[in-house]
């Protein structure tokens, strides 16, 4: 079962950062008329890195950012600990494995960072509608990517685990 979830924690990890971002651009967007609201981001590739190693990422996966550090493959999230397998078949593994929950705290997705006004507003709103827009729109696209590839990779389980019945 590790390996199986083993699989899919760099993706999940990815997703999650994905999703957070995704909540700080709409959070921009939406207040662009609020007097004084600063807009907030986060660098993706750092903010994937710190939630990897929050999750207790072990063993370089070849993986790398666009600063060429590897980037760790997270350990296993697991559903529950201490579970024990039954056997029913010959052909069975037997033993027990324990499935250990890792992840790091949704709220601490790397360092927020303020964006630098290209045209600063004279009532400290630094909130730039097009650049947000861009960015919203970039961050969708790498998110459904990042779906679309996931999905692949569950189907491709799928099948080599219904080819054997």
């Amino acid at each position: 079962m590790d390996k199986l979830d083993a699989e899919f924690a760099f993706g999940r990890q990815s997703l999650d950062v994905r999703a957070y971002r995704q909540e700080l651009l709409s959070s921009n967007i939406a207040n662009a008329d609020t007097p004084g609201y600063k807009a907030r981001d986060v660098d993706f590739s750092s903010a994937l890195s710190s939630a990897l190693k929050q999750s207790g990422a072990a063993g370089g996966t070849g993986m790398a950012t666009s600063n060429a550090q590897p980037l760790a493959l997270a350990q296993p999230a697991g559903v529950t600990s201490g579970m024990s397998m039954a056997t029913t078949q010959a052909g069975h593994m037997a033993g027990n494995t324990k499935l250990i929950p890792t992840g790091g705290p949704a709220d601490s997705y790397g360092q927020l960072a303020y964006r630098n006004p290209v045209q600063p507003a004279l009532d400290g709103n630094t909130v730039d509608l097009d650049t947000e827009r861009v960015q919203f729109a970039d961050n969708s696209l790498h998110y459904e990517s990042q779906m679309t590839s996931i999905s692949g990779q569950i189907k491709t389980m799928l099948a080599a685990i219904t080819s054997g019945s």
